[in-house]
């Protein structure tokens, strides 16, 4: 990320250029790497699941009620509330602190959640700069096949179907952590963009604050909720309420930048809930023992 900060506070324009081939080529070998690294199972499924739906569920009604949508004004604002940083920091809390046998319960909300934000995400952005409304079937359904997590969920099942996991799981798995540290690089890019103007760091306008809220304490309250009512055990819980309290994802912003629509929106978010989920993590956990 230092790499990263250095190269916005000099090359502002570069974030940009890292970020559309990282989307294009990168996010489905990413993707693939990780579902082949993970395995399929009925945890991960179940957990993918939760995630996916519940995270549609609010999207749904955010641009459904006024209230809402005045609130959450636009999509980064939205991805920026839901989208978590699971990968770089939630399965490593829950490896840290939950045993081994519930990992692919983490490693599955992380599934969802990135196929989520790589489906989903892009047809949003790209419709917020073309003012259309919330729901044209036609562009969704182009956008779900054309989108960077289907590609690379295509390929997977590709490789199952000839029965090349073993070979593939492992290979995949190098350049999906060179799309790690690429992506790294792009968020430390726009936070080195961004302190070139201190004294607008921590201006954080009320949209961005709701985001913040929403990110760090109701969703995480929502996750809960629903983990009861399906009968989760208390271990499943404590994993999908950990993953759901992380802080805004990097992709967020790779699809910011990529898009080219509210990065600095998209870069104040992860900043402030990276900053305040210092705190909020570990009392959660605390709470959830």
């Amino acid at each position: 990320m230092f790499i990263g900060f250095f190269i916005g506070r000099l090359k502002p324009a570069a974030a940009e250029k890292i970020s559309v081939p990282l989307i294009s080529y990168g996010i489905p070998l990413s993707v693939m790497g990780l579902l082949l690294k993970a395995g399929i199972n009925i945890d991960l499924i179940k957990s993918a699941l939760v995630a996916f739906l519940i995270i549609s569920l609010f999207i749904l009604l955010i641009n459904l009620n006024p209230y809402c949508k005045q609130k959450f004004s636009n999509y980064s604002l939205q991805l920026g509330g839901l989208i978590g940083n699971t990968s770089f920091l939630g399965i490593p809390i829950a490896i840290a602190l939950l045993p081994t046998n519930i990992i692919n319960f983490t490693i599955g909300f992380d599934l969802g959640t990135t196929i989520f934000a790589w489906v989903i995400g892009p047809y949003f952005l790209q419709k917020n700069q073309k003012n259309d409304s919330f729901l044209n079937y036609k562009k969704l359904i182009f956008s779900f096949l054309n989108s960077p997590a289907s590609k690379g969920i295509i390929g997977v099942l590709l490789i199952y179907a000839f029965s090349l996991e073993k070979y593939f799981g492992n290979i995949l798995w190098i350049p999906a952590r060179i799309v790690i540290f690429l992506a790294i690089i792009v968020v430390g890019t726009r936070l080195g963009i961004i302190t070139n103007k201190r004294d607008k760091l921590f201006e954080l306008d009320n949209e961005i604050k709701y985001s913040i809220i929403l990110k760090l304490l109701i969703f995480p309250a929502i996750i809960f909720i629903v983990s009861n009512l399906l009968k989760f055990n208390k271990l499943e819980i404590t994993a999908l309420v950990l993953q759901a309290s992380t802080p805004s994802a990097i992709s967020t912003i790779l699809m910011a930048e990529a898009y080219k629509t509210n990065q600095d929106t998209a870069a104040k978010i992860l900043f402030s809930t990276t900053i305040i989920s210092i705190i909020t993590i570990p009392v959660l956990a605390f709470l959830l023992k």
